[in-house]
């Protein structure tokens, strides 16, 4: 390809066994945005983490600007002009933007001069129209200034291609509106951006060229103006997928779970809940929006019996649930939590996928006889049956859970819960880390659900998959409902002004 800013050419790399990747080819042209397509454990953050020089390949080459480089660490690879903004911004909150953006720079200790890297932060921040202040204390800023920041972070560094991880996880539809614009304006100044995203509709509105890779491999490169989201689905998965995931036509039973007026802290001393209140009833799906951080966690949390609430009642059937242990919930009732760290607090990652399967009873039938004797054989039997039916892929029912993917680790958890049979069933991101043939998987295990009378709170930071299940939609911020909407009411215009923190009444 003429004018190629970057080739990877025929990188392969390997850990143990595991191919990761396989003679991988990308042509990266100047000044483009190229999106990086594939489904879980497609290769995609390996073949990334070679670039940066977080990993070194087997074989193959890596040719920047026309020359064979080796890139050994980050380091390097900012020398070489190549920077990336991760997923989780690596910004430190009492730092201002200046010092957040000099910090680890070589040659500061003994010539720092703050006021001209603010000069020239603010000169860098005027042309690409990011309007940071330089001064500012990091913490202070909304997210999508936070993401600007770590952009400034990588031009001030001279940096003409960046790799973004996907950008958009944590934005309001406002945000990323604004983002796509600071985007474009980077193109216009003949950046290369190398975008990774699972959303196809990011990909089709913003990139100039997608490279779809599945099991390692590179297996189409295409323009973007050749093609669609249904071809795009079908190269990643291998198959078609029906985006029309089902029908809405739900039957709504009676009030399953209440919150009324509920308060609780978070982990830093915060008031994450304020007074919140929140119905769901029996066979309805409840989604809640929210920018991260903004008391979803601890909703769910609250509800699963994790967090206590200092104030308001939470009521299942009308009865309190503050006397009820977690154990009662999850036994007697018969409440399901998927939660939202599925390593921190859904898995035993050093334990097979077996063991995980059979956590929530493990000390019941079927998976123990005479009240305290492990049942292996119902243990294995029960893995092999929810390997296949929720499409988990695993070397063995024994594999260590934490050699899978993340969406597979998310699975097993799925699996888990909703075999249980729960009538109400807390999710919170439960479609985190999912290619699209395994989210549309999960969303129509939830429907079906549904359809036979349970109640779901689906919390998620992804506002079309929400909109693509939900029966009702609220919107969070900091701890608050600020409005409540029907499916086809909720353009990404309202929903943006709630997540902002408006209520309805100002929206």
């Amino acid at each position: 390809m003429s004018d190629s800013h970057l080739v990877l050419e025929n990188l392969c790399k390997s850990f143990g066994p595991v191919r990761a990747n396989s003679n991988v080819t990308i042509h990266v042209a100047r000044g483009t945005v190229h999106a990086i397509l594939g489904e879980n454990g497609a290769g995609k953050t390996t073949l990334m983490n070679m670039l940066y020089g977080l990993l070194q390949p087997d074989s193959g080459r890596i040719i920047l600007n026309g020359r064979e480089v080796r890139i050994d660490s980050p380091r390097r690879a900012l020398e070489l002009g190549i920077g990336m903004v991760h997923q989780h911004f690596m910004l430190v909150g009492p730092l201002t933007v200046t010092e957040n953006i000099i910090l680890g720079m070589s040659g500061q200790a003994l010539t720092l001069n703050q006021g001209a890297h603010r000069a020239r932060l603010r000169e860098l921040s005027e042309a690409f129209g990011f309007e940071v202040e330089p001064g500012m204390e990091a913490s202070r800023l909304p997210i999508g200034m936070q993401q600007r920041v770590e952009i400034l972070k990588c031009l001030y560094r001279d940096a003409d291609l960046i790799i973004l991880d996907e950008p958009t996880s944590v934005l309001t539809p406002q945000e990323t509106r604004t983002f796509f614009d600071v985007l474009r304006r980077l193109k216009a100044a003949n950046k290369t951006i190398l975008f990774i995203t699972h959303k196809l509709e990011e990909v089709m509105n913003l990139s100039d060229r997608v490279t779809v890779m599945r099991a390692g491999t590179v297996t189409n490169e295409l323009e973007t103006a050749t093609t669609n989201p249904g071809e795009l689905a079908r190269l990643m998965v291998g198959r078609e997928v029906i985006f029309n995931i089902g029908s809405r036509e739900g039957r709504r039973g009676g009030r399953l779970l209440s919150l009324q007026d509920v308060t609780a802290t978070g982990e830093r001393g915060n008031r994450a809940l304020d007074g919140l209140s929140l119905d769901v009833h029996e066979g309805e799906i409840v989604g809640v929006a929210g920018v991260d951080g903004n008391g979803q966690a601890e909703l769910a949390e609250v509800i699963a019996g994790l967090r206590p609430y200092t104030s308001g009642s939470v009521c299942l059937d009308g009865e309190e649930l503050a006397p009820y242990s977690i154990s009662e919930r999850v036994g007697r009732l018969r409440i399901g939590y998927v939660p939202e760290d599925r390593q921190r607090t859904g898995l035993v990652l050093d334990q097979g996928v077996a063991a995980n399967m059979m956590l929530r009873a493990h000390d019941r039938p079927p998976f123990t006889r005479f009240g305290r004797l492990l049942d292996f054989g119902a243990i294995r039997r029960n893995a092999r049956a929810l390997v296949e039916r929720y499409q988990i892929r695993a070397s063995s029912i024994e594999q260590p859970v934490r050699h899978l993917s993340g969406g597979n680790q998310q699975k097993i958890i799925l699996a888990r819960e909703i075999e249980a049979g729960p009538r109400l069933l807390v999710v919170a991101q439960p479609c985190k880390g999912l290619d699209v043939g395994a989210i549309e998987f999960v969303q129509n295990t939830l429907l079906e659900q549904r359809n036979r009378g349970m109640g779901v709170l689906y919390i998620s930071t992804e506002l079309e998959h929400i909109l693509a299940i939900c029966d009702r939609l609220v919107v969070m911020f900091r701890g608050r409902i600020t409005g409540s909407l029907l499916p086809q009411e909720a353009s990404s215009e309202r929903i943006g002004r709630l997540m902002a923190g408006m209520t309805e009444e100002a929206a």
